[in-house]
């Protein structure tokens, strides 16, 4: 074969080789996905967008780039951060992503409930009776018309026992003294549980406190996993766990205002309810540790297992509305229980079924998003139960355990 042939042939497969690099090259750009505009990104002040230490340093991205720990809803399709150090995870609190405003709904939220819990061991009752001027007039016109029912039950007793003094003939004098020790030792045993207009009565404040603690430590512990998780997947593992103990303490700590109070005459109730809200939930926290039921495909057991335990509360509910059914702020705050209910339980709902990002995928990204709505909803439930126990508060810090007894007399 001569050189020019030999020259020729080299050429041609050359060309043959650059031809089939080209193809290649064509499809494997047309096997990738879809991948997120340029307007997705944006660039820190203290590095590059391309990468730092073998990471991506603040570049969002799409659904199909993440990795598979962080692939949770896929019907948001955008606005993902991944594997982002803590400093720019930290600063992203202030950026465009699809968790900002998942970090905002509950920040929000713990720094109201933060105020709360202030005004209330300052005693601010402008700011600590958030709810109350939607109930300030019609408990005080309800708390009137109970007083006037009592002081009629003692005119009732007072007049059968002078009844009976005067069909009394012999030793008049003795049983007329008899009588007036018996009234007076009477009035001071009602009085200490019935509080005069300007008076009020002792109340613990623990109960109240504890849920305040527990609402506070449920919403910063979402706000902190909604804004690191995305640095990695040992983070990401422990930051759910934390936030999964955070509902379930809001759950439990949620019970011990309206069982302490309601049930205060009766220890036995409180420690049967209250040991097995506490019990239920230990168990809840344990059996949410396990990693495998951090994953999506746990979502709905998860959202069960965290109705069951708030649903639990129907028990003690129908046996405290039997137990004050004679109380006149019993409807009130059956009331503000109920809405709670209401919130929470959407709130669910919305999380199970990804709605509305299920019926329009990518439209809401960045705001509007099932998980959104349902950290709303589950602020607004703790508001709720918040205007319930001040009426709790209120209603204690007027009539003492032994009101009961005096109205049946």
């Amino acid at each position: 074969m001569s050189p020019g042939e030999g020259e020729g042939g080299g050429g041609a497969a050359v060309t043959f080789r650059k031809r089939s690099k080209r193809r290649s090259n064509a499809a494997v750009k047309l096997d990738q996905p879809q991948i997120i505009h340029d307007d997705y990104y944006y660039q820190s002040s203290s590095s590059s967008s391309s990468s730092k230490g073998g990471r991506n340093v603040a570049r969002l991205m799409s659904y199909w780039e993440l990795p598979e720990y962080m692939k949770d809803n896929e019907f948001i399709l955008n606005y993902y951060r991944a594997d982002w150090p803590v400093l720019e995870a930290l600063f992203s609190v202030f950026r465009w992503h699809n968790e900002t405003l998942n970090v905002w709904t509950h920040l929000i939220g713990f720094v109201l409930f933060l105020g709360l819990t202030m005004a209330n061991l300052w005693e601010v009752p402008q700011l600590a009776d958030l709810l109350g001027f939607l109930t300030g007039n019609l408990s005080f016109i309800i708390s009137r018309k109970f007083m006037f029912i009592i002081q009629n039950q003692l005119l009732i007793k007072l007049g059968s026992t002078l009844s009976a003094a005067t069909n009394v003939s012999h030793n008049f004098s003795a049983e007329t003294t008899n009588f007036v020790h018996d009234l007076k030792q009477m009035k001071s045993q009602e009085m200490n549980n019935i509080a005069s207009p300007g008076d009020q009565l002792s109340v613990a404040l623990w109960p109240f406190y504890v849920f305040l603690a527990g609402s506070m430590f449920c919403l910063l512990s979402s706000s902190i996993c909604h804004l690191f998780s995305c640095h990695s997947h040992p983070l990401n593992v422990l930051l759910l766990r934390i936030d999964y103990a955070g509902i379930t303490t809001m759950i439990i700590t949620s019970f011990f205002p309206p069982i302490y109070y309601i049930f205060q005459c009766d220890p036995r109730w409180q420690f049967i309810y209250l040991g097995g809200i506490t019990l239920m939930g230990i168990c809840t926290i344990i059996t949410l540790f396990s990693p495998k039921l951090s994953s999506a495909k746990f979502r709905t057991f998860r959202a069960m297992l965290f109705a069951s335990l708030g649903l639990f509360g129907i028990v003690p509910a129908i046996h405290a509305s039997i137990v004050n059914w004679g109380n006149p702020k019993r409807d009130i705050t059956l009331v503000y229980e109920i809405a709670m209910a209401l919130f929470y339980l959407t709130g669910t709902g919305f999380y199970i079924t990804r709605i509305p990002e299920r019926w329009k995928p990518g439209c809401f990204d960045l705001a509007g998003h099932s998980h959104q709505i349902f950290h709303v909803l589950v602020v607004m439930g703790a508001l709720a139960h918040y205007g319930a126990i001040l009426v709790m508060l209120d209603w204690r810090s007027t009539l003492g355990c032994d009101i009961n007894t005096i109205i049946t007399l």
